[in-house]
């Protein structure tokens, strides 16, 4: 396994910009950008590469792997007094409990474009 497999590489069309931009979040600013899903997808892994050969030239540390990580499914997300309260009437108005509400109410803000995979409007590639 080389290195870069560890970095979740993205690549998802652009309305904004009429192209393929691929990313790597964690590891690298900016992006690449084309007409060619594949030919983007390419560049970004060649860039990757770059980032870390630059890293690693430098004598940095490299950021936390971003591909094959494993999630517990629960995250702390702290809130204002008011959005707590908020919340909380809420879920009590419809009978649910509050962490059944909250997982409605960020599931539907996620909204029915977005993919089981986590790319928005576009797809997610990890190699």
């Amino acid at each position: 396994m080389k290195t870069s497999d560890q970095y979740l590489k993205i690549v998802e069309w652009s309305e904004e910009d009429k192209c393929y931009v691929g990313t790597c979040p964690g590891l690298m600013l900016g992006g690449v950008h084309g007409k060619n899903e594949a030919k983007v997808y390419q560049e970004l892994c060649k860039v990757v590469e770059e980032w870390i050969q630059n890293y690693q030239k430098d004598g940095d540390p490299l950021p936390a792997a971003t591909s094959g990580r494993e999630f517990s499914g629960k995250f702390v997300v702290r809130v204002g007094k008011d959005l707590h309260r908020t919340l909380y009437l809420e879920s009590l108005r419809i009978g649910e409990s509050l962490n059944s509400y909250c997982v409605d109410v960020l599931s539907k803000g996620i909204g029915p474009e977005k993919s089981k995979d986590g790319a928005r409007n576009g797809r997610v590639r990890a190699k």
